[in-house]
Formats: structure tokens, sequence, C-alpha cells
């Protein structure tokens, strides 16, 4: 599929009891293996592994990983074998690890404190059996995913010209932290002054957000692009208020507000991402009084997920 397929995801309104005006960027309509922010990333490594000379992909993710299951796919789809190491402590069986098997990928699961040693043991090892390894770095951290959503920006400020809405706030589910660099990018290299807030799924601050610092002058220092430090760091909010029990995990409320969005806007959310950060959207738009400003939520993805989560709402 040609990366411009996934162009201008659709932004539409959402009916909402409590923010005037809500609307919502839908990355999980991008065409392909049921789309996603991990998707629109997934396009960009891929380009690079089609124009060198690989054999073999390999990366690193949990069962409930959208990242691997779009991966897996792009490479199902090349022929080329395809290796994912994720962690023994998130290894259960999920709509998304049943799709990495279909596409016929290879799971190694170790501990956690294992796995950088793994990953690198098995890139070695490849390179040794005389394979030509591409390695992409769990959730598509780097440079081509801050790229991804700089791209992303640009779509949604085309979008504001030419509808003369403009948002005051973005939201979104915030992980590995290239989704939420990408869009400040964008801003920085707009020009544009407002609130672009990453509610966090799992990471907690200071760590979280300085991975996303990090990865937001990673991509302006390798393009040549000068920019003021401080001014990366005002524009980084990354809120680590609504993550509940870690990563994967869901509670009551967070499987209401599924339940909620899927009667009263046909939308599908899950418990790992998107759920989670609409919840947290909802909780800090009222603690900071922002019910009349214009916010945008980017639907992430994670589609597969839902579906896991779709048999818990009937309980």
């Amino acid at each position: 599929m040609n990366t411009e397929s996934i162009s201008r995801t659709p932004i539409h309104r959402l009916r909402d009891d409590t923010i005037k005006n809500l609307y919502v960027k839908r990355e999980d309509m991008i065409p392909y293996s049921f789309g996603g922010n991990k998707a629109r990333k997934a396009f960009g490594f891929f380009k690079q592994i089609d124009s060198g000379d690989y054999d073999y992909v390999v990366t690193y993710g949990s069962s409930h990983s959208n990242h691997c299951r779009v991966i897996a796919n792009m490479a199902a789809d090349r022929k080329l074998p395809c290796l994912i190491i994720g962690p023994d402590e998130v290894s259960d069986r999920t709509y998304n690890s049943v799709m990495m098997e279909t596409f016929g990928a290879r799971i190694m699961t170790v501990p956690v404190s294992e796995v950088h040693d793994t990953i690198e043991k098995t890139l070695e090892d490849l390179k040794a059996e005389g394979h030509r390894p591409y390695f992409i770095m769990g959730g598509g951290h780097g440079n081509i995913g801050t790229q991804a959503y700089v791209d992303c920006y640009n779509e949604i400020k085309a979008y504001e010209e030419e509808t003369d809405i403009r948002f005051d706030y973005i939201f979104f589910a915030s992980g590995t932290g290239t989704t939420q660099a990408g869009l400040v990018c964008g801003q920085i290299l707009s020009g544009d002054d407002r609130g672009i807030v990453g509610i966090s799924i799992a990471r907690k601050n200071p760590g979280g957000r300085n991975v996303v610092i990090q990865s937001v002058c990673d991509y302006l220092y390798q393009r040549e692009i000068s920019f003021d430090r401080g001014d990366v760091n005002q524009k980084t909010l990354f809120i680590d208020d609504y993550t509940g029990e870690g990563y994967g995990e869901g509670n009551d409320e967070i499987l209401n507000t599924i339940r909620e969005e899927l009667i009263l806007n046909g939308m599908p959310l899950d418990s790992t991402y998107t759920a989670k950060a609409f919840l947290g959207m909802k909780k800090y738009v009222t603690e900071h009084r922002l019910e009349d400003k214009k916010i945008l939520f980017i639907h992430t993805g994670g589609t597969p997920l839902f579906f896991d989560d779709l048999s818990k709402l009937g309980r």
C-alpha cells in the first residue's frame, strides 16, 4: 500500500454532554490492518526496509501491542520473517497476539529485565547466520515515528485552514513517546500556540515526560532545526494522573467510557490506550475548566483491543 493512501484521516464532531466542541481525528481508520498510530509509523519504517537490503524484521512489544500486530502484517505482506521479542509479564492471549501468529511472526518472551540483552544477542545471532535484520524499537520509537506525527499535525493544520475551525487543545494517548513528540515538533515548526496534552497510559513523570522531550530534541537536532530547550519543555504536557493500575489495566470507569462512546458515537475505544486517554481527557477538561474550548481527541487506534474488552462490557 502506498503511504499516500493514509493521508488525511477523517476529523468529525462528537456528541458529548460536557465538552461543547469536541472533535475526533480517526487514526483508527487508516486503511491497513485496523489502522492506528502504529500503522502510520510503520509505513515509514517499511519504506526504509523496502529501499534497503534487509531480509529479516525484529521488533519488541507485548501481546497487547498494536505496533507488533502491524509490523507482523507488513512483514508477512513482503514475505519477510518477523521476530517479536516480548515481556513474559504481559504475554496473555489477545486478538492482537492471535493476528501476530496468523501473520507467521515468531514470538519470543523473556522477563522484562532480560529484554535488552536478548535483543542484542538475537540481532548478533541473525547476522552470524548471514541475515540482514532490520530492528524497529518498541512502539515505533525514533525519528521515523516522530516524523509520522509531524505529518499528522500538518493534516490537522490543513483541516483547520479548510474549515476555519481552530483547536485550542489536542489530546491523545501517550505511550512510548513519538506520537506526542511528532505533534510537539509539528507545533514548533508551525509556530502555533495551543495545548498538546499527552495522557500517559502507563509511564510516570519525570521519566515519561523526559522521553518525549528527548525525542523532540533528537528530531529537531537531526534535521538541523534550531530550537529552545525551554520552549520544548513548556510545550510538552505529559499527564500521568490517569494511568490507573498501569499498562493494559482497565477498571469499571474505563469500561463505562468504552460503553458510553460506543453507544453515543459508535466509536470503539480500548482500555489499554484510547479509553484510558479519553477518560483522562474528560477529567482534565473538567479539572481545568476547559469545557468551552475547541478540543480535538486523536483516536490512535487499537480496534482489536476493543474486542478484548467487549466481553467485559455486559458484566
